[in-house]
């Protein structure tokens, strides 16, 4: 048995230096090696040993598979370099020209404008706040005077989970959820940026969309201050020469509520097929605080005021950019995309 394993020990190792390719010696691996290979052959025999031979051969035996698994992995290591060699011969690769370039990406009009607002509010002393996109129907609905089977519910149709839980269909519960947390302690100033949802899908609207909530709650707010902060966030956003226009409008939570206009930055106001001619695009809406939504929060509406207003990100963007289908933004096409 001795001789016979010495006889596959040179014969593996003849076989591997001749081997020309890694399948051809990992055929030659498996022949010595394998469960069924010859070195496993003899060593079945070694029953029939006498006790003091078995320990000697299985010494040797071992001996010889570390051996060989030594050759194989330095013969496998070779065929490997040199097979890698002739692809690069083949290839015809110069390796001293420049790498490929790799294409960057840009950051998204939405973001874009998203991360605007952020920084003009909060150089106004706002603080950035969110809350969850899925959201109970008491504060997306209820906790902003939206009690159960009012008609205004209408205006906001969404999508339910269950009975009592919704995707959220404005960042305005955020307000509610913020105005507990500090009740009564005054001021509230804050800005929540986030996405919502709305069974809309045209044009202009999506079922999935961005917005940003703002709310400021202390002693004395006044229209005058809502009108001052909106008209100052537009002339930044849109340019110093840009004014507003504010409508009465409705809004359960807030009372008064006005609809915000800005002059047409693509004909300064002076009418055009994107304005209607009017000269004005409407592009957020806004009021005071209902005095019902201050209670519910714990504060005392005769003694605090505040405001409120909540603008698409989307559209702002659409604006900005001169965007006219809002369904572009979501479409993913680099041709599009990479214009920002």
């Amino acid at each position: 048995m001795r001789d016979q394993l010495n006889e596959i020990r040179e014969s593996a190792k003849l076989a591997i230096e001749g081997a020309t390719s890694l399948e051809e010696l990992k055929e030659i691996q498996v022949q010595y090696l394998g469960k069924k290979g010859k070195l496993t052959q003899v060593l079945r025999g070694m029953g029939k040993l006498s006790a003091e031979e078995r320990p000697v051969i299985g010494q040797l035996a071992n001996v010889i598979r570390d051996e060989l698994g030594e050759v194989f992995e330095n013969s496998s290591k070779a065929l490997a370099t040199k097979a890698m060699e002739q692809k690069l011969l083949k290839e015809n690769i110069d390796v001293t020209l420049p790498g490929r370039q790799m294409n960057l990406g840009s950051i998204h009009p939405v973001t874009l404008v998203e991360k605007r607002i952020k920084e003009i509010f909060t150089q106004m002393g706002y603080t950035v706040e969110e809350g969850p996109e899925v959201e109970n129907d008491y504060y997306n609905f209820e906790r902003l005077n939206l009690p159960k089977n009012h008609p205004a519910r209408e205006m906001q149709d969404t999508f339910y989970i269950s009975e009592d839980i919704v995707l959220r269909t404005h960042t305005s519960p955020v307000q509610a959820r913020v105005m507990d947390e500090l009740a009564p302690h005054l001021p509230v100033k804050i800005i929540a940026p986030g996405r919502v949802f709305r069974r809309d899908d045209d044009a202009t609207h999506s079922p999935m969309f961005h917005q940003v909530e703002g709310l400021i709650v202390d002693e004395n707010i006044t229209f005058a201050d809502l009108r001052g902060t909106l008209l100052e966030f537009v002339k930044q956003m849109f340019g110093e020469d840009s004014s507003i226009r504010l409508r009465p409008s409705y809004f359960p939570f807030t009372e008064p509520s006005a609809e915000v206009d800005v002059s047409c930055i693509f004909c300064d106001g002076k009418g055009c097929r994107l304005c209607k001619q009017t000269g004005w695009i409407e592009i957020l809406g806004s009021g005071m605080v209902h005095p019902r939504v201050l209670e519910m929060a714990g504060y005392d509406s005769e003694k605090v005021t505040g405001f409120a207003f909540g603008m698409g990100i989307d559209r702002i963007a659409m604006l900005k950019y001169g965007i006219d289908d809002m369904r572009l933004l979501f479409e993913n096409d680099i041709r599009f995309l990479k214009q920002f």
